[in-house]
């Protein structure tokens, strides 16, 4: 049964738009493959699946699963997901939440009692949102020599435990894949069981996920695409790491078809029940009020040319997936590619729902602000590292970002003080209403940050032409 508090599907097409059939939906997923991929020089091969409802739309794959025996990909091809993992632990702990076993605003030490909090209070909450301040381990030069290497779980767990926290918990947000690693230790402490049994037990199998599992290098699984990395000689064997680490951050498989199950059981109500699911949507806030796109294991209040999306990336050596849930058409769509490159599964998600569902953006206020304004170095704790942001006021845009000493993008206007770039979102805090800024708080897919202004810029030129995302 759809639950009730789901936002209502839209079904129909859109005013104007051209009806959604198998056939359309086929020959655009078609046309937007062959034009990312043109030749397969920067991409072995992938699959996509596109769904509505309880109809298969599409379902196929593309270019080839194993360059060295030459097969082509097949439709059930079985992928490496990285990332996209993380919002299978966040429901498999709500669910122990939802049996009482759990509570997010517990300490983690309740849980995992010897670990080392440095004299913070770090909640389950902050690791399900990356609020926590642990340092990330794929952020920690030492991590490259236990990747490959198999080696007891304390490993890690020791490395990142040692390292100075990023900030105090609930102070900002960086993504964090050490957090999710604890959060499958409290997984297995809670249920007395592995986080892959938990996981196939409670969530596969109720989604009707038949291909997926926890990933093996020693396992023989059908249909198993090899992963590939671009390099200047062409397309290899992507790097080796051990599925030790990634863990409850990123070591599931599956196939496009589970992967659209999975997001049609979880946004039905077969895996949550409604206060778990409400809480798994419900982005949370930093300790100075100010509110997160991240929610638990999914990026929300994003859009896809114009239309709500709920989704989740994920990359791992040799693979690179997107899937999305846009509730307002009750369409999913999984794009999983077997080469970690530029040929990219969320810019290809992009465009299948802009060709498909058409363009449905808003049009961008005007900027009538004054751009020397919010000229000036800013500086912050990112992924891992420090940030420097600079903004300049340019001739031909507004403003202007160099990121780390990167060249200048042009930022596109949002309203307020707020400015885009890409998926992000670069939001100027002001003191008081009207008065001085203060600090930027830069927003995206990658990073949530919060930088102090130092010193102010000088307005410099920034090059090019304003750039609509």
């Amino acid at each position: 049964m759809r639950l009730r508090f789901l936002v209502p599907l839209l079904l129909a097409a859109p005013l104007g738009a051209q009806p959604v059939t198998r056939a359309r939906a086929q020959a655009v997923v078609d046309s937007v493959v062959a034009a990312s991929a043109p030749g397969w020089t920067q991409a072995a091969g992938m699959t996509v699946a596109v769904t509505r409802g309880a109809e298969t739309l599409v379902l196929k794959g593309y270019g080839k699963a194993d360059l060295e025996f030459d097969l082509p990909t097949p439709a059930d091809a079985v992928y490496e997901i990285g990332s996209v993992t993380k919002q299978f632990t966040a429901a498999a702990l709500l669910q122990l939440v939802e049996q009482g076993k759990v509570a997010l605003d517990d300490p983690v030490t309740r849980y995992l009692p010897d670990y080392p909090t440095q004299g913070r209070t770090v909640t389950v909450r902050r690791l399900l949102d990356h609020t926590s301040g642990i340092r990330g381990y794929t952020e920690i030069a030492e991590f490259g020599a236990i990747a490959p290497r198999e080696l007891p779980r304390d490993t890690l767990v020791a490395l990142f435990a040692s390292k100075p926290f990023d900030f105090e918990p609930g102070a900002a947000q960086a993504y964090n894949n050490s957090a999710y690693f604890l959060l499958g230790l409290i997984i297995e402490k809670v249920t007395g069981r592995s986080y892959a049994e938990v996981v196939k037990a409670n969530l596969f199998d109720a989604a009707g996920m038949r291909d997926s599992r926890y990933c093996s290098q020693g396992d023989v699984v059908p249909h198993r695409a090899r992963g590939y990395q671009l390099s200047r000689a062409g397309l290899r064997r992507a790097d080796y790491i051990d599925h030790t680490w990634p863990y409850a951050a990123g070591s599931l498989c599956s196939t496009a078809r589970d992967l659209v199950a999975w997001t049609r059981a979880l946004h039905d109500g077969r895996i949550l029940r409604p206060t778990a699911y409400r809480e798994l949507l419900t982005p949370g806030r930093l300790a100075d009020g100010t509110p997160l796109r991240y929610a638990k294991g999914l990026f929300v209040n994003d859009s896809m040319a114009g239309h709500p999306v709920v989704h989740h990336g994920g990359d791992i050596p040799g693979f690179s997936t997107e899937l999305a849930w846009l509730p307002e058409d009750s369409i999913a769509i999984a794009v999983l590619v077997n080469t970690a490159g530029p040929v990219r599964p969320e810019a290809l998600t992009g465009r299948i729902v802009h060709a498909l569902l058409g363009d449905r953006t808003p049009k961008r206020p005007a900027f009538r602000g004054r751009a020397a304004d919010y000229a000036g170095e800013y500086r912050g704790i990112g992924r891992g590292r420090p940030q420097t942001f600079v903004i300049a006021a340019g001739d031909t845009t507004p403003l202007a970002l160099r990121v780390n000493g990167g060249p200048p993008e042009p930022l596109v206007y949002l309203g307020g003080d707020t400015f885009g770039r890409g998926p992000g979102r670069y939001t100027f805090v002001r003191a008081r209403a009207g008065g001085p800024v203060t600090a930027l708080r830069a927003d995206n897919r990658v990073v949530y940050s919060i930088a102090a202004r130092t010193a102010p810029a000088p307005a410099a030129a920034a090059g090019g032409a304003q750039r609509q995302e």
